[in-house]
């Protein structure tokens, strides 16, 4: 059985509705992340989970009990918010103590807490320091100190880092996640961030416009998008409309694109629903694009339209009779704009979207 699971969850908010018919399970020790834009319903779902807002319609099980109308504190979660939400007036110990305190901790208990959970976060000694002589870094590691203390059967994180610059953050988000695992706790995190999500996350669902669009590793999520809307959210994706050629029954794809008119061949699987004579789209990332002077399957002419540099890799642009596609190299010895090359779309990579 999962340890957290959402079934049928909706919110609206007046006309607009929020989260639509959101399903998902959650196991034990895992860090589990809701990845989407802003505005896609994954803070809504959290504070769902949370107790901060009921759903409309649908349930929440908590290690098979049922707590969709359970008061947040009596759930027994933890919160870190974005904001942090730490009182200004409180030094550290009381911020960290806080929910300590509202369960009616003795003194000795509560001491050993915070120092324990002070220590997690590595800010031994920080007791009475008051918050404002402590960075935002600091600030964040109180937030996680608090949240811990209480021992959560489940912690949750509503976009904590998003307020820290991008060194703090990098470092943050690791020790983060050693923590959450040194401590066996489940976790569920939700980020706009998709290096974020797959810096941290074991599994990730991804959410657009108040639905649940896919979930799955992170690297099953990148590699294998299922729709349109989780291609085009996570990174950079060519995106080809093209229309079957090739029998629905047959797992040969033959495919035509639209732009450019180019053939293409890959392998299609029965539930990739990619109808004869219906528009599809076709995706590859631009890492899996080659570029080279010879021929070879799925081989589309054309010329280099633009090459941007950006350090480490770059960017190169290629008009393939109208289909414009990029491809990331690591060298661009040899490659000039207007030259002519070929453009080569592994069948492997290619992926019909939904």
């Amino acid at each position: 059985m999962s340890f957290l699971s959402l079934k049928n969850l909706s919110r609206s908010f007046g006309t607009t509705r929020a989260v639509a018919d959101v399903s998902l399970d959650v196991n034990q020790g895992e860090f589990f992340g809701l990845l989407g834009p802003s505005g896609c319903g994954k803070t809504t779902t959290l504070r769902m989970i949370a107790g901060l807002e009921k759903p409309d319609a649908g349930s929440i099980e908590f290690q098979n009990a049922d707590i969709t109308n359970l008061p947040p504190e009596r759930r027994g979660f933890g919160m870190v918010f974005q904001n942090y939400a730490l009182f200004p007036h409180l030094n550290v110990f009381e911020n960290v103590a806080f929910g300590l305190r509202a369960r009616h901790k003795s003194k000795a208990e509560m001491t050993e807490r915070v120092t324990s959970a002070l220590d997690l976060v590595q800010l031994p000694g920080y007791e009475k320091r008051a918050m404002d002589e402590l960075s935002g870094g600091q600030q964040q590691r109180v937030a996680i100190a608090r949240a811990i203390a209480i021992e959560p059967a489940l912690l949750l994180f509503d976009e904590p880092l998003s307020n820290l610059d991008v060194s703090l953050r990098e470092e943050t988000r690791s020790e983060l996640r050693e923590l959450v695992t040194r401590l066996g706790l489940t976790a569920v995190y939700v980020t706009h961030d998709q290096e974020e999500a797959f810096a941290l996350c074991d599994r990730i669902s991804v959410m657009v416009g108040g639905k649940l669009m896919q979930t799955g590793r992170p690297r099953e999520l990148y590699e294998h998008p299922a729709e349109l809307s989780v291609a085009s959210f996570l990174g950079r994706n060519n995106l080809i409309k093209a229309m079957r050629l090739s029998s629905s029954k047959t797992s040969d794809g033959e495919f035509k694109t639209l732009d450019g008119d180019h053939t293409l061949h890959l392998t299609v699987k029965h539930d990739d629903l990619a109808p004869l004579n219906k528009p599809v789209y076709l995706a590859i990332r631009p890492e899996h694009v080659q570029l080279n002077s010879n021929g070879g399957e799925n081989s589309l002419p054309g010329n280099i339209r633009e090459i941007v540099f950006a350090g480490a890799t770059s960017t190169v642009r290629v008009d393939a009779n109208g289909l414009l596609i990029e491809a990331l190299v690591l060298r661009t010895d040899g490659l000039q704009v207007n030259q002519p090359c070929n453009v080569i779309l592994s069948p492997d990579h290619l992926t019909v979207l939904k």
